[in-house]
């Protein structure tokens, strides 16, 4: 069998409350969603998520391959894109098509891809993450009382604004939680919003009040020396690594031992997390994914001996797509379909809406011009009050604040 070919589509999820964090909120809860589907001579379709825009780059290093070959293919697109870098959006087209490969792979083998990986359990540990910034305790509680009620013991937070803000969401959301376990594991994620100068500080405020399993990017992705500065002077483990692209970039944080917890996006593809887990597994580190869309990377986890749990954002699937799993006993259930389990009905993807979506100006993948920067808690924008637990108005939600006077500079974020 021979690769012949892709195509690209687009749907939305619906995420039915505002999703973002320290960064930027998308207020509408719509998301676009890319699909590539790549095609062969013998009838089989492969399916990737994620933005692939470097697609007609990439793709000459597939055209009439044997898509069984999957890590030397993505080896191949590596080679084909090294003059201009594989970082970046070439990184996450190669991610996109190597996802597309292994679900050909296993189809062809007639197994889901949990199996054709080695492992033996469909069942992977997660923990629940809702891109909550934007919720207010009261929504914070109704939305995690659905993940209690599916058996989850762990929950991550965004945060990083207002740190009594954090520690008071962060107090809910174990009070829910303890219907399953006396001790919630608690994690809270900062999205890079911290600086170095804050990072021990604030950190050290919230480990006063509660423990935390892990602060994630506390500092910028890149800080070896900062992340090794907030371990040392932290009980937290620190969690980070999402946004890096290739083992070159984790090595440095490695070698600085700065990381206690190694992460890895679901957009970067499965061949990428299996050489970061075997990184991680080298220096006797957990690796943890995180989240996307159906959960593609929980049948990597389900066969990764390091593996210590995956992130799972949401309980729905986008528009058009349905996927061979649950979510339930505190995890993902993994299915028996071929390959990723992933089905496409075209008929019924939905077309992207006006203003929605991760690439608003004032949405998380836009990095504001304070950020790093802030000396006292952010104000957050204008918008409804939220309620106490006492049942008083509170101050408007502490969120993100774009301010593009200042400068019109930003940077892209790759993941959420």
């Amino acid at each position: 069998m021979k690769i012949t070919g892709f195509r690209s589509l687009t749907t939305v999820h619906r995420w039915g409350r505002p999703v973002g964090d320290a960064n930027g909120v998308v207020a509408q809860g719509v998301t676009e969603v890319p699909v590539l589907l790549v095609e062969t001579d013998g009838g089989l379709t492969g399916v990737g998520l994620g933005a692939h825009d470097e697609a007609r780059r990439v793709f000459p290093a597939l055209d009439g391959q044997d898509p069984r070959a999957v890590t030397t293919l993505y080896d191949r697109m590596l080679a084909h894109t090294f003059k201009s870098g594989h970082a970046g959006t070439a990184f996450g087209t190669i991610g996109a098509f190597d996802m597309a490969l292994w679900d050909l792979k296993a189809k062809m083998a007639g197994e889901p891809l949990w199996r054709t990986l080695g492992a033996a359990d469909r069942f992977v540990p997660g923990y629940a993450s809702g891109l909550d910034i934007a919720l207010d305790e009261e929504e914070l509680v109704e939305l995690y009382a659905g993940w209690a009620a599916r058996g989850f013991t762990g929950a991550k937070l965004k945060g990083g604004l207002d740190t009594e803000r954090d520690i008071g969401r962060l107090r809910a959301v174990a009070g829910v939680l303890r219907a399953n376990t006396r001790s919630p594991a608690l994690m809270l994620d900062v999205n890079e919003s911290w600086g170095r100068h804050q990072a021990v500080r604030l950190l050290a405020r919230i480990e006063d009040q509660l423990e935390l399993a892990w602060i994630e990017e506390p500092v910028r992705r890149w800080d070896a020396r900062g992340h090794r500065a907030v371990g040392r002077a932290a009980r937290t483990a620190v969690a980070s690594g999402e946004n890096l692209t290739g083992l070159e970039q984790f090595r440095p944080l490695l070698a600085a031992d700065a990381l206690q917890v190694v992460q890895t996006a679901g957009v970067w593809g499965i061949t990428h997390f299996l050489r970061v887990a075997t990184l991680a597994h080298g220096h006797d580190l957990p690796v943890s994914p995180v989240g996307y869309h159906a959960n593609p990377l929980a049948h990597a986890a389900a066969a990764t001996p390091n593996h210590l749990v995956t992130e799972v954002q949401d309980t729905g699937t986008p528009a058009g797509l349905s996927v061979d799993q649950t979510i339930e006993d505190g995890g993902i259930v993994l299915g028996d379909a071929p390959g990723l389990g992933i089905t496409v009905d075209e008929s019924t993807l939905a077309a992207p809406e006006g203003g929605a979506g991760w690439a608003r100006s004032d949405g998380p993948h836009v990095r504001p011009r304070d950020a790093g920067l802030r000396l006292v808690p952010e104000p957050g924008p204008p918008g409804p009050a939220g309620r106490t637990s006492a049942g008083t108005a509170s101050p408007a939600v502490p969120g993100p604040v774009h301010r593009p006077a200042r400068s019109g500079r930003t940077e892209r974020e790759s993941t959420p």
